[in-house]
């Protein structure tokens, strides 16, 4: 089935615990630090907005790529609500197209993780290198192995709120170090009865190694890596990593590299 259809009513209910607010503070701060203080800047797997509304909050000419047409049309909404001049596109990341090139790239909530075959990463950062300016910066973060195996695989995380509840049952197969998400949700209908929806979901565990390696052979110049949503490096129990690449490949003016 594909994901993020029933789940998508409900995401930022049960997503009300993330610090969208922080995360977003970080990635402008880093955005900065590479020289990114403007300009066009892409979120690739934006889902229904929340950090792409916040960077169009301070400054950036936001654009959103997402697969799924159910978190899309909430990313919409909030953008009607808000007035933010933001470009949704419902596209896969795996085979995404602009209208040009961008300064930047982000990736968060780990949805590079949900593309679990290698080459088809390769495919995705390939992409970002071909759409990024000369020297442009891509910050990205993902799930580690650690998480997978230590925190979520085999075990079952329940919620139950007013509006909804979910059931979510983790299986992670460590052979082939895929998480396999199976979730089951009851929705309040207009009548005020629950209805029923499944869904099931897989993401791959990368190491840190793995993912420079798939940047190199991208084109993409690995830059540096934290434990994510700080300036702290990795470390053998980091539950999510954030990671730093940049353009490679294109040739620019000294007066480009500074505009």
């Amino acid at each position: 089935m594909e994901a993020y259809t029933g789940f998508a009513e409900v995401y930022d209910i049960f997503m009300d615990n993330v610090p969208y607010e922080e995360w977003a503070e970080y990635l402008c701060r880093l955005l900065k630090e590479y020289g990114v203080v403007k300009g066009l800047v892409l979120d690739l797997g934006c889902g229904t907005g929340n950090l792409t509304m916040r960077l169009a909050e301070s400054g950036y000419d936001m654009t959103g790529v997402d697969a799924s047409s159910e978190m899309l049309q909430i990313a919409m909404d909030k953008k009607n609500e808000t007035g933010y001049d933001i470009l949704y596109l419902l596209q896969d990341m795996r085979e995404f197209e602009l209208y040009g090139t961008i300064r930047a790239v982000v990736s968060a909530c780990d949805s590079v993780n949900y593309i679990t075959e290698p080459e088809e990463l390769i495919q995705v950062f390939s992409l970002v290198n071909n759409y990024l300016d000369p020297a442009g910066i891509f910050v990205f973060d993902f799930n580690t192995e650690y998480k997978y195996r230590e925190l979520l695989g085999n075990q079952t995380i329940a919620e139950d709120r007013e509006e909804s509840s979910f059931i979510w049952d983790n299986y992670y197969d460590e052979e082939q170090r895929i998480n396999e998400y199976e979730l089951t949700l009851f929705i309040r209908e207009e009548d005020g009865r629950y209805g029923k929806y499944q869904e099931t979901h897989f993401q791959r565990a990368y190491t840190l190694e793995e993912m420079k390696a798939l940047l190199e052979r991208s084109g993409l110049e690995y830059v540096t890596a934290y434990d994510a949503y700080t300036k702290n490096p990795p470390h053998a129990e980091s539950e999510r990593i954030s990671v730093v690449a940049r353009e490679r490949g294109k040739s620019c003016t000294l007066a480009e590299k500074e505009l």
